[in-house]
């Protein structure tokens, strides 16, 4: 069923019986129902994917030509940006400047996988006698992708972009709170020129739903993005099936301030990296490390910028207001286990560490009808004064053992520990089982090249947070943050297998004579 506009999404009730409820999580209003996908569905769907894969009218389509239906679906995009935009304010409830900002980014990674497309060459290997080697990089089949709450439209794009380039069928299951906008990429994509059952939205629950998907065998790559847990669990199911995986899951990433640091920078990079979609993001700066010696500085700094954050939060549709609710309560509670456990074994209350109620002193907006958290500061301690249970004595020295340390909050909410030395502070960043992203500030140019080596990170940004490019390759060093990555050449390839085409070009006579394995006699003859 065609789903061109929102009023489409909301009334389109007649297919299946189990509707998913989209609720607005600023004010906790039902939006949209939108209906999941059953069993039988997700099987004619599969079915329908390979079929067209198989029929060749995208997957053996010129290059040339996805490219160009690339570029048209990048102009499509960008004329349906206003409306895009208002939706996903409505069903993230993150903040319309942030949407303002992250959504027209999106037409970048069309074009640039149409411009690998345009641009890739074809390998001709060196091989030995007259015979022509060269590879093509063909397309898998099926695939699955998997997206998540917290940026609906930005994972999406950043998947479906190199795998529509490649010239595979895809699948998206987005996930069941944030649909909407999901649903109407389809018409997008399809007045672009991607032909029918090249790329279908099968909205439903991960049990259900994203279990069916990727068990399928037909399904040759699955990709997502989501929880360590959940990406453990479909990964032994893919296993299973021995089809490609690409995962890109948890985080816990440190962000270190030296002592040579522009600590206002500092400060303004903490904020941006921690508090951005109400730091609900896996590479969200939520360990914050600083030199002893500017620990007191950067904390009235960060206290001083949370609470200017949380004066100006108020409706997502305010184009002043800083910061949205986080997205269920079901994530509000989960943020608030985490706090408060931190809270009892010591942890000192920077700024926030409860839920907002009352209303908005920018617009008046009810904060107990949504799921509002502040931004939050909590003070560990340091290195140099380890209190337990906050602290606990190792062979490498001080380490930190409250769960907030190791565990993903989701939330608004970040630690702050001192150090002494650089080592310190290198430990103490990788203390931890995820590898996604970490950041470090310091004016020391030899110091930035020499810590960023040691951080196990498979994204560390300098003096920056967050720099998200179709370029950049975006994944982790870490089974708990996953397998494999997003963006760069590399993404399109690994929704590829290489083809080798060897054609011998010699002269019959000389075919004849150097061929014969079977002729009479006993003289020399080829192996390979």
């Amino acid at each position: 069923m065609p789903l061109y506009d929102y009023d489409d999404v909301v009334k389109a009730n007649k297919p299946y019986s189990l509707c998913l409820s989209v609720e607005n999580p600023a004010t906790g209003e039902e939006i949209a129902q939108v209906h999941t996908a059953s069993e039988d569905d997700v099987a004619k769907a599969v079915e329908m994917a390979d079929l067209q894969f198989r029929e060749g009218d995208w997957s053996r389509a010129p290059r040339q030509h996805r490219a160009d239906v690339l570029d048209k679906a990048a102009e499509l995009l960008t004329a349906s940006l206003e409306d895009l935009i208002k939706l996903e304010v409505r069903q993230t409830g993150r903040a319309i400047r942030e949407m303002k900002a992250q959504v027209p980014s999106l037409v970048r990674w069309f074009r640039y996988y149409a411009a690998v497309l345009r641009t890739e060459e074809r390998a001709v290997l060196p091989t030995m006698g007259k015979l022509h080697n060269w590879v093509d990089r063909v397309p898998l089949g099926v695939v699955v992708q998997i997206t998540p709450f917290n940026h609906p439209l930005l994972i999406a794009v950043k998947k479906l972009a190199p795998a529509l380039a490649a010239g595979n069928s895809v699948i998206l299951k987005p996930s069941e709170l944030t649909p909407v906008t999901s649903l109407l990429l389809g018409p997008i994509l399809a007045k672009a020129g991607v032909p029918e059952g090249v790329f279908i939205v099968l909205p439903g629950l991960g049990t259900t739903v994203g279990k069916a998907l990727v068990s399928h065998k037909l399904v040759r790559k699955v990709d997502i993005t989501g929880g360590t847990n959940a990406g453990r669990a479909i990964g032994s199911i893919v296993g299973g099936n021995l089809a490609k995986y690409t995962a890109e899951l948890g985080g816990k990433a440190p962000l270190i301030v030296f002592e040579k640091a522009s600590v206002d920078a500092a400060v303004n990079g903490i904020a941006f990296g921690s508090f951005i979609a109400s730091g609900q993001t896996c590479v969200a700066s939520t360990r914050i490390l600083v030199h002893n010696s500017i620990l007191d500085d950067v904390r009235q700094k960060l206290k001083s910028k949370a609470q200017a954050i949380e004066k100006r939060m108020g409706s997502p549709f305010n184009t002043e207001s800083t910061m949205g609710p986080v997205i269920s309560e079901k994530q509000l509670q989960n943020i608030e286990t985490l706090v408060d456990s931190a809270l009892a074994d010591g942890a000192d209350p920077v700024h926030g560490g409860k839920r907002m109620s009352g209303t908005s002193s920018l617009d008046g907006t009810d904060f107990t009808k949504g799921y509002f958290y502040p931004p939050t500061i909590l003070d560990l301690g340091s290195t140099s004064n380890p209190k337990s249970p906050i602290w606990k004595e190792s062979s490498f020295g001080p380490v930190i053992a409250t769960r907030l340390w190791h565990e993903e909050a989701f939330g608004p909410v970040i630690v702050l520990a001192g150090f002494d030395t650089e080592a310190q502070a290198v430990e103490l960043a990788n203390d931890t089982e995820y590898g996604l992203g970490a950041a470090l500030w310091t004016t020391d140019l030899s110091q930035a090249f020499r810590v960023s080596e040691q951080i196990r990170a498979g994204i560390v940004w300098v003096n920056t947070h967050h720099r998200n490019d179709p370029s950049s390759p975006w994944g982790g060093l870490s089974a708990s943050s996953g397998v494999g990555s997003e963006n760069g050449v590399e993404a399109y390839q690994a929704y590829t297998m290489t083809k080798s085409t060897i054609i011998n070009y010699a002269p019959t006579e000389e075919a004849l004579a150097q061929d014969d394995w079977f002729r009479d006699g006993a003289g020399q003859v080829r192996y390979g």
